[in-house]
């Protein structure tokens, strides 16, 4: 409302008109399985399923599989 009188733009106020809120990403703050999504969880082996517990400081991009060697991802 530019002077105060009710009329804004044209179409584009009210509710849902503003920038992010709900709808537009979603999955909490981190979300689950990404970089950084906290100190809990495991890493997974992408090829053959292994899990091993994630390491607090330690990337799960980091660490080889100990079955096959391919590289883990968290999961």
């Amino acid at each position: 409302m530019p002077r105060g009188d009710g009329t804004g733009p044209v179409g584009g106020s009210g509710p849902g008109t503003g920038r992010g809120g709900r709808g537009a990403g979603g999955g909490g703050r981190m979300g689950g399985n990404q970089p950084g999504a906290g100190p809990g969880g495991d890493c997974v082996c992408p090829k053959c399923g292994a899990r091993v517990p994630h390491q607090v400081g330690t990337p799960c991009y980091n660490i080889s599989c100990p079955k096959c060697g391919a590289k883990m991802v968290r999961g």
